[in-house]
């Protein structure tokens, strides 16, 4: 699956989320509110790579974590997208620049 593919899916996600949301509360989740559930997912991703390091003991922490490492590139994708985000593009500029500073400091 190409980044394109995991945008179209996280969107077509966040569209049914929408209407849940709708049909839930009345209204969709502000950017903001995405965000604070953005902040949870962190969170418990966070316990997660403390369980994989040994450091928490969590049962079924390997599948746990990559459920969890998906919902917080879920979150990212969607919030890039309402932000209006070329995050596919973003993403190759920063790490070009990373890329290009880190190989100058290894160089000095």
């Amino acid at each position: 699956m190409n980044f394109s593919d995991l945008e179209k899916a996280a969107l077509q996600l966040n569209e049914l989320y929408e209407k849940l949301e709708v049909k839930r509360w009345g209204r969709v989740w502000t950017t903001q509110e995405l965000a604070l559930g953005f902040i949870g997912d962190v969170g418990d991703l966070a316990k997660l790579i403390q369980a994989h390091a040994g450091v928490r003991d969590i049962d079924d922490c390997q599948t746990k974590l990559g459920h969890e490492l998906s919902d917080c590139l879920w979150s990212i994708i969607v919030l890039a997208n309402k932000c209006g985000i070329d995050l596919q593009a973003e993403f190759s500029k920063n790490t070009g620049e990373l890329i290009e500073y880190v190989s100058g400091e290894l160089a000095k």
